[in-house]
């Protein structure tokens, strides 16, 4: 966490609050072009071949929110790191109560005279406006979706260069705004703020009559992609161009008057998986009088995906008609020396490859929207996306106001973000943060984007809508029940710990959901884990896990990588292997002991402490109570209640029979605990669980020799204790069984 302490800025003549930065830096840091950072087109989907790059130093200045532009700025700032950034040259945390200023001046080519002139910012967060030459050409709120202004009028003159002045107003947590895990006091789970300009400047010039945007719509069904191309100007005796590539061939081509949607059928479409992430190029053009006014050129890919009916009859995430389970990392994007901005795109590019090497096919972009270039990296590399809105956090009840702007940060989301095959789900709260309206909006997310999965609520207050039922377990894991209409999904679960002497944010006061002493301690834990999501995908039919998360961020010690990338902290190798697992059949569930969640069973049960061999099988049991499993309170997540018990522990005992003796391949409990829990068979501790569980989960068993089961009577028995909130105890004992290879094969 960044040591805050008060210092006067004597260029603007107000208290700011300055930022004395931890040193740590990635290795991409070395490698940032001063002159031209982030020298890459900024726009992938929609390229066009003359454009200024306006990323660089900027003069620079920090004042009160009242004041108008302060006359001298005699700091400077890298365009685009933020201004709380090592990378930006500043390394400041700006207050509530003050703005920023940028400013630099543009050669303006000679080639550009008679077109239009358009500035584009790819995110500047949060309240931004903008003069060119003295005139104000617009103003914009929010901080992550792109906006232009149309400059020509200001360019008028036609002098050969111009001044660009921009100041920038971000409130963070003093406001009620979208802002993700920004605060101006970083601790937790909420990190280091980001002000002003993050992602890249650039201006270009166009025709009259120009592509102002498109959304390219791939049915797969039909094999076409349905093409809606949307213009800025006049639009008389304007005919729209459009043509798909497979490499160099043209794979489809279609023309439509202005206005009108065109359709470019494809014969036997190639199919964007994870695995196979086949991009077609697109190209459209403009035509006037049959000349060609303008030009642009982006891709596409062609898959379908949506929630239905698997072959095994459960609800499941379907990708192009075939289930497909998704498991990745929560990705929070943030960087020690860029914060949100990475270094380079080779940095940006790092995380995704480094993902992909361990096997998963999956990102969850946490709370926060990337520059277009990476989900380009994504589309391209093939790494599925679910796409948080970022977190607001504002009065209850919302005022109006309030509302309609994050909505419009919503939609923003979706529409700039549209045109990226990767996406599959957006998700449009996380853990209740500023939640409101779930229903209402869940559904205009839906109209404004029917082709992807929309998900109400990650974790914890699920309002029965959307596409996907989703929970957050730590560690974990578990998995909700499929619905009719709903899929399972795991939406956060790990977050396993192993601080990193000298690649830490800071030294001391890290921490992880459960900490680890070692690597090898670390990388143990972790493959059990991923095991452990096998039997989820087949009972209850678990769709897609996020594993918390890709790398460390500030005083989170919780990542695969440490902060700086520079430390893999747990056994590739292994991990790869559990996690490749799971794209193999999931194994059969046979039941050995059955548990509750159906048919009430009886149990032996007491909450007066009993004598010490309790749990022995010659134990007399007589003088306990008989009770109906679960039990627990009503109210708990996931409890099936028959038996009350809301006191502070509970002993509990059952004998079963097993009639011929049993080859057990891996005997697991399948059980709901609220809270710690000892759990023995025939006298033998099996399992010693802490914490709460939200839902039945699988968990092997501890003790050996447990092979098989013999012939005859046996005991099991249970401790469980409760301190604070829902209660709850239920077990039972199944045995996961691998399928054989020519059912493997048949799975694939």
């Amino acid at each position: 966490m960044w040591k805050v302490i008060v210092s006067m800025l004597a260029l603007a003549g107000v208290a700011s609050v300055s930022a004395e930065a931890p040193k740590l830096r990635t290795r991409w840091a070395a490698k940032v072009d001063q002159a031209a950072p982030w020298p890459e087109y900024p726009r992938p989907t929609m390229v066009r071949k003359e454009w200024l790059n306006l990323n660089g130093p900027w003069d620079f200045a920090i004042s009160d929110r009242s004041a108008t532009a302060p006359p001298t700025m005699d700091r400077r700032i890298l365009v685009p790191f933020a201004v709380e950034s090592l990378l930006s040259g500043v390394g400041l945390i700006p207050t509530e109560n003050q703005r920023v200023w940028y400013r630099r001046k543009v050669a303006i080519p000679a080639s550009w005279r008679g077109k239009r002139v358009l500035l584009h910012f790819g995110a500047s967060d949060w309240e931004t406006r903008v003069w060119v030459n003295g005139v104000l050409v617009g103003e914009h709120c929010g901080g992550y979706d792109g906006f232009s202004f149309d400059v020509t009028e200001a360019l008028a003159k036609g002098d050969a260069e111009a001044e660009i002045l921009a100041t920038v107003w971000d409130p963070t947590d003093a406001g009620p705004q979208a802002r993700g895990k920004q605060v101006r006091r970083p601790e937790g789970i909420f990190y280091t703020p980001v002000t002003g300009l993050w992602q890249t400047v650039w201006m270009e010039p166009v025709p009259e009559t120009s592509v102002e945007s498109y959304r390219a719509v791939p049915d797969v069904d039909r094999s076409e992609l349905r093409l809606e191309v949307r213009l800025s100007g006049p639009r008389e005796g304007v005919l729209v161009r459009a043509e798909a590539l497979d490499g160099r061939t043209v794979a489809a081509r279609a023309e439509a008057p202005a206005g009108r949607p065109l359709g470019l059928r494809l014969d036997g479409p190639k199919l964007w998986s994870p695995d196979r992430p086949f991009l077609y190029g697109l190209r459209i053009q403009i035509l006037r009088n049959g000349r060609v006014v303008d030009r642009v050129e982006g891709y596409f890919g062609m898959r379908k995906v949506e929630v239905g009916k698997a072959p095994d009859g459960k609800t499941r995430i379907l990708l192009n008609g075939k289930p497909l389970f998704l498991v990745g990392f929560l990705d929070q994007g943030y960087w020690p020396d860029g914060l949100y901005t990475a270094p380079t795109e080779e940095a940006l590019r790092f995380d995704i490859e480094a993902t992909k090497r361990l096997g998963m096919n999956l990102a969850r972009k946490h709370v926060k929207v990337e520059p277009e270039r990476w989900y380009h990296l994504c589309d391209k590399l093939g790494l599925a996306v679910f796409q948080d809105m970022p977190s607001g956090f504002g009065a209850r009840p919302m005022p109006e106001a309030d509302q309609r702007q994050f909505e419009a940060e919503l939609e923003r989301m979706v529409e700039g973000r549209f045109n990226h095959p990767s996406i599959l789900m957006w998700v449009v709260f996380n853990e209740g943060w500023g939640q409101y309206d779930t229903e209402r909006l869940t559904e205009r997310v839906k109209r404004l984007d029917p082709t992807r999965l929309v998900n109400n609520a990650s974790g914890w207050t699920d309002h029965k809508v959307g596409d996907v039922v989703d929970i957050h377990v730590y560690p974990g894991p578990q998995a909700p029940a499929p619905e009719a209409r709903r899929a399972a999904v795991l939406g956060e679960f790990g977050g396993l710990g192993l601080p990193v002497p000298g690649h830490m944010w800071q030294e001391r006061g890290n921490w992880g959901y459960q900490s680890f002493e070692d690597r090898e301690a670390l990388t143990r834990r972790a493959v059990e884990l991923f095991e452990q999501l096998r039997p989820l995908i087949a009972d209850p039919g678990l769709s897609a896990a996020v594993y918390t998360q890709t790398t460390d961020v500030e005083i989170e010690a919780n990542g695969f990588y440490t902060y700086d990338r520079e430390v893999l902290k747990v056994d590739a190798a292994r991990v790869r292997r559990a996690i490749r697992a799971l794209f193999g059949p999931a194994p059969e569930i046979r039941t050995v002991v059955p548990d509750s969640q159906l048919e009430g069973l009886e149990w032996r049960w007491t909450s007066k402490r009993p004598p010490e061999n309790w749990f022995e099988p010659s134990f007399d049991d007589s003088s306990w109570r008989l009770g109906k499993a679960g039990f627990g309170t009503t109210g708990t997540p996931g409890a099936v209640v028959r038996t009350v018990w809301n006191g502070s522990e509970l002993w509990i005992r059952r004998t079963f029979d097993v009639a011929e003796t049993v080859r057990l391949r891996r005997p697991t409990l399948r059980i709901h605990h609220d809270e710690d829990c000892e759990v023995y068979l025939d006298g033998k501790l099996v399992a010693s669980l802490k914490g709460y569980t939200v839902g039945y989960t699988l968990v092997p068993l501890q003790a050996a020799g447990l092979g098989t089961l013999r012939k005859g009577r046996h005991t099991l028995a249970v401790r469980v204790r409760n301190t604070t909130g829902g209660q709850y105890i239920d077990v039972g004992i199944v045995d996961l069984v691998a399928l054989p290879e020519k059912s493997k094969e048949q799975g694939r």
